[in-house]
């Protein structure tokens, strides 16, 4: 008969998970021992039986307080982990008794959230109206950030070098190509096909600086030899675009799925012109040290099923938009 878990053997108790938290939260153990309305004696035991059933110190004894030893850096961070998930547990317990099929929340880039997610998402109220889904549209980063802490289940979004992959599952799901957009009645609309010159001499609305998409946009001007545009609006905030762009004479760098998007509901143009400052590819993001809930299962295989759909036909020229 194998051997159980180690945490079985040890009798691990969730007041002690709490514990290790409230100790890191607090610096030392009295406060942390108040936070959870118990006494010191009885946290100072608590911490010292697991501290021996692990065989490790969990936490340095300083002069003035506590810090956790590498051994209790790990600790902490996977009960993180293990209370987070019992409370996502009651969360779906509690959906489903009160007639719902759980909540799922998605995060998403402003490209395949404008053409991916509208039919994915009516898709998913049809087949499953009981399950509720929200929706976080933002960078990479922030999705990332927000996929860390359990405030999303799943994203679709963009890995890069500096991103830590170690706990990520990423599946490829499509390229993403940028361009230039302005106002109906724009005159560089005019010019048959516009130079690198003429918007270089143009006022934009770009993307934060900082931004990746910001930076290459930026060194495609100096790899032509020209000086980058001297007037430029830096923000993420795509939905201002449309009325951004109607009362003035800038343009906008954006995904292609953005400008067609507004393009189709005659808010802007697209400039016939090839942008290089190109975008890297994105796709499905998940954390390889969390099991998804049944609904977020449920959504990400209709996200999947959707995605043939979306981006399997040949990419249209962004002039066509």
């Amino acid at each position: 008969m194998p051997n159980p878990p180690w945490f079985v053997r040890a009798r691990l108790k969730t007041r002690q998970l709490m514990l290790l938290i409230a100790i890191e939260e607090h610096g030392n153990i009295h406060r942390a021992a108040e936070s959870l309305a118990m006494s010191q004696p009885a946290a100072s035991k608590l911490l010292k039986d697991l501290e021996d059933l692990i065989g490790v110190p969990l936490f340095e004894r300083l002069p003035r307080g506590m810090r956790a030893t590498w051994y209790g850096e790990s600790m902490i961070r996977h009960a993180r982990i293990a209370l987070s998930s019992l409370g996502e547990a009651g969360a779906e317990i509690e959906a489903l008794k009160a007639g719902h099929a759980g909540n799922v929340a998605i995060g998403a880039i402003a490209g395949p959230a404008m053409t991916l997610l509208p039919p994915a998402l009516a898709q998913i109220n049809q087949a499953h109206p009981d399950l509720r889904v929200s929706l976080l549209v933002e960078s990479s980063d922030v999705l990332l950030e927000q996929l860390a802490q359990n405030r999303i289940d799943l994203m679709i979004g963009r890995l890069f070098a500096r991103h830590d992959k170690r706990n990520l599952h990423y599946e490829p799901l499509a390229e993403e190509e940028v361009c230039a957009i302005a106002r109906p009645g724009h005159p560089l609309l005019s010019l048959k096909k516009p130079g690198l010159a003429e918007l270089a001499g143009a006022s934009w609305v770009v993307p934060p600086e900082g931004s990746v998409l910001r930076h290459r946009f930026e060194l495609m001007f100096q790899n032509a030899g020209l000086d980058m545009p001297r007037q430029a609006i830096g923000t993420t905030a795509l939905v201002l675009l449309p009325r951004l762009l109607a009362d003035s004479d800038h343009l906008a760098v954006v995904p292609v799925d953005v400008a067609r998007h507004y393009a189709r509901h005659d808010m802007v143009r697209i400039v016939p012109v090839d942008l290089s400052c190109r975008m890297d590819s994105f796709g499905f993001i998940t954390r390889n040290d969390w099991l998804l809930s049944p609904g977020a299962r449920t959504v990400l295989e209709s996200l999947k099923a959707a995605a043939k759909q979306v981006y399997a036909p040949a990419a249209k020229s962004p002039r066509k938009g």
